[in-house]
């Protein structure tokens, strides 16, 4: 009997042991120390400093032979080193009697009109150098005698007047140097806290403070976007860590669906004649407004100016002499404005006005006159035009970033081309590789410096004429100690969404010691969007979590979801709208699915899930939505109840519904009223289908996503009686940092580890740095 049972524990315990995998920390330990280490500090990308508005630039580049500065002409087609550092430092240290390491040399500087003698501090002295002469002096004057003025003075052009805030209202004040009176003036008298001119909190200060006004180019005009937001309601945070006792902290918060949101008001004033008016703006119900651009006769004053519903959006000029306000554009765009893309240019002084549509649902550029006339369609077809990168008027030209033209290039690569204002679709491709560009155009226009990666292909940096023709390669990335560490490049992937047609593009990280041989649980790294997806596109050796994550045993993944971007179009990014809990969660899951199919490495009865924010949101949505897919999730800071979320955010992307309805007053007098609903799907509404494996997590001074939206799902779920893992992390906003970082991420390898890989070692340690001292 005593025999059987023995065998029968050995058994037991054999079984147990089998079918579970042991966390790999130690590696994971191993990559996290590696970001703190010079084996990720060396450069990757170019990054040219043009001098003195001419084609000639420098640049600097790390190795691990240490830092070099580097001065390329490309008209010449040249390229050197602008100083030995070993033979500069010599000459410095004859001068300061000390030594220094010339692998260890970090200088900024700046070329003298000469364009061959630069500027530079260096151990609290002044120094000029002439690269070609290699003459080396002190400068005459000394960086610690320089005198700058307090950062409130904000002169107007000629530094005749200098504007300020003080206890919530503007004041002026002339520039004795320039002949006027230095007796404050007080111009307004109305401010009050929630409805000033002062930045963030300095309203009730009895000093000179900066404000939010601003200067015409010319003239002693000025305008001002002044923020009312005293009808507000407020939110509140309790910091826990404030001594000698806890503090309330309380901040007005816009939510969505608010009767009382911040209404905007639109001033221009006159130093000459102390005189500020406020300009009749009013269009829409609570419309929200920004200033584009401001003439340089000081005449115009260009803004925009959206409704509430964030569907119609008008470009308007401002005659400041007559205060008229007249419209120019006016767009109408379903279910919503890409406010992420949008982009307005004045050209010529706004004599022609540039505008970023997505009319034709996919994003594009049309050129207006000053009135308002549309002159022509720039470009078009299906495929996005992105953020412009020069506006070169002298040619009549303008550079972009194109997303998606060419058919080979992966659409989230950023692929500069060039177009001609006054014709339809007169486009030059300029960087054809399949890689993600990052460009930096000369002022002539002549040549720009290209930066181009993948995530598996390391930066190659070069200079470019202006049809794109590579004329000179320059600094290679040195990353062979990085790759004798054991560090691998990801993997790019391409599935198909739940629709079975639409694209999806991902990334994949491994372990460093990979072997196909065995199987591996998956883990999604998510955010949804909508505005942006934060999948990796460039070569990056710090990506955040992933790595490190992958280095515990698992494989990780992160992709986009449709609904998640407007770098695809209009069709793509609106996806979502109205639903933004539940969007993207199918093409996460059957993402996951193909690529179980597609390797066999991969353990689909095992998955994992975390995000962030929205990745947070998302997290936990994909757990309750699917309980029996995914086994765990880990979910920090997430919006999980969008009712109590930022008005804007929320309102743009699930809708709000404008009422209008005609009331009347005591008199019998009718008068229309306008009020704004919306509503959201919550997490907290899925709690009764939670199986298990949830960390939920949140910052306590969370000012973004209020932690009331992590509190009301933890309540559904201990109503529901559910079991889960909650963490506070005390005294962290939004962002996490610090010692309070390094824990969340420790934590989130525990938690997969246990749930996803059956150890649960780490469970009985009380020492976060047991697995790195082993």
């Amino acid at each position: 009997m005593i025999k059987k049972f023995i065998i029968g524990l050995f058994l037991l315990v054999s079984v147990g042991a089998f079918g579970q995998q042991k966390a790999n920390y130690e590696l994971a330990e191993r990559f996290r120390r590696v970001t703190q280490v010079p084996l990720t500090k060396n450069s990757l990308e170019v990054h040219p400093r043009y001098i003195n508005n001419t084609d000639r630039f420098w640049y600097s580049f790390r190795t691990s032979e240490g830092k070099n500065y580097y001065l390329v002409d490309p008209a010449k087609r040249q390229k050197r080193l602008i100083f030995d550092n070993a033979e500069l430092l010599m000459k410095i240290s004859e001068i300061t009697r000390k030594g220094y390491n010339h692998k260890d040399l970090e200088l900024d500087f700046t070329f003298d009109e000469d364009g061959e003698t630069i500027r530079f501090w260096f151990d609290r002295n002044d120094f000029t150098y002439n690269i070609n002469t290699q003459e080396l002096k002190l400068a005459e004057k000394q960086k610690g005698q320089m005198n700058y003025d307090p950062y409130w003075k904000y002169y107007s052009r000629d530094s005749s007047y200098m504007l300020f805030a003080k206890r919530h209202n503007l004041y002026i004040v002339g520039n004795a140097a320039k002949g006027k009176d230095t007796t404050e003036v007080q111009l307004t008298s109305d401010g009050e806290r929630y409805y000033t001119f002062n930045r963030e909190d300095e309203g009730e200060l009895d000093e000179r403070m900066g404000c939010s006004a601003k200067w015409f180019p010319t003239g002693h005009k000025f305008y001002a976007i002044r923020d009312d937001s005293r009808q507000v309601e407020d939110l509140w945070l309790i910091d826990a860590l404030a001594n000698p006792r806890p503090r309330l902290k309380t901040y007005k918060a816009e939510l969505a669906g608010d009767e009382h949101v911040i209404q905007f008001e639109l001033l221009i004033g006159d130093a000459n004649t102390r005189e500020v008016k406020k300009i009749n703006i009013d269009r829409w119900k609570d419309q929200y407004i920004d200033i584009l651009y401001a003439s340089k006769d000081s005449k115009r004053l260009y803004f925009q100016r959206y409704k509430r519903t964030w569907d119609e959006c008008e470009i308007c000029v401002v005659d400041t002499e007559t205060g008229e306000v007249k419209v120019l554009i006016h767009e109408v765009d379903k279910p919503y404005l890409d406010y992420q893309m949008r982009a307005v240019h004045f050209l010529n002084d706004g004599n022609e006005i540039l505008f970023r549509s997505e009319r034709s649902g996919w994003g594009h550029y049309y050129l207006y006159d000053k009135d308002g006339n549309l002159k022509n369609q720039v470009t078009s077809g299906a495929w996005v035009a992105g953020p412009i990168m020069k506006i070169d008027t002298a040619s009549r030209q303008i550079y972009f970033i194109g997303l998606g033209k060419e058919k080979e290039v992966d659409p989230y690569y950023y692929v500069l081309y060039r177009a001609d204002l006054d014709k339809t679709d007169a486009i030059t491709l300029l960087t054809p590789e399949n890689a993600s560009h990052n460009v930096d155009i000369s002022p002539s226009s002549k040549y720009f410096v290209d930066s181009y990666s993948r995530v598996d292909m390391e930066p190659v940096n070069v200079v470019r004429d202006r049809k794109g023709k590579v004329i000179l390669e320059l600094e290679k990335p040195d990353l062979e100690n990085l790759y004798a560490f054991g560090w691998k490049k990801p993997e790019r992937f391409k599935v198909k969404a739940a629709d079975g047609v639409t694209d999806i593009y991902g990334v994949m990280w491994k372990p460093a010691d990979f072997d196909s041989t065995k199987t591996y649980p998956i883990i999604s790294s998510v955010y949804p969007g909508p505005f942006f997806e934060y999948v990796q596109t460039r070569f990056t050796v710090n990506d955040d979590m992933n790595t490190r994550l992958a280095q515990v045993g698992f494989i990780v993944v992160s992709m986009g979801h449709r609904g998640g971007t407007p770098m695809r179009g209009k069709y793509y990014h609106t996806y979502g709208y109205g639903n933004q809990r539940d969007y993207p969660l199918a093409d996460d899951k059957y993402a996951i699915e193909q690529l179980a199919q597609r390797y066999p490495f991969i353990n689909v009865k095992k998955v994992g899930i975390f995000g962030h924010s929205g990745g947070g949101f998302m997290s936990t949505a994909a757990l309750l939505t699917y309980p029996d897919f995914y086994s765990a999730a880990v979910s920090s800071a997430g919006n999980h109840d969008n009712n109590i979320y930022n008005k804007g955010f929320v309102e743009i992307h699930y809708g709000v519904k404008e009422k209008k309805q005609v009331v009347k007053d005591s008199a019998g007098n009718e008068r229309e009223e306008i009020s704004f609903e919306t509503r959201s799907k919550t997490n907290q509404e899925l709690a009764k289908n939670y199986k298990g494996g949830l960390l939920i997590v949140t910052g306590d001074m969370d000012r973004t996503v209020h932690p009331s939206h992590t509190l009301r799902v933890v309540d559904a779920l201990i109503k529901e009686g559910k079991n889960f893992d909650m963490l506070v992390l005390p005294g962290n906003s939004h962002g996490f940092s610090g010692a309070a970082d390094e824990f969340f991420e420790r934590k989130l390898w525990f938690h997969f580890a246990k749930y996803l890989l059956g150890d649960a070692s780490a469970d009985y340690q009380g020492d976060l740095d047991y697995f790195l001292e082993r």
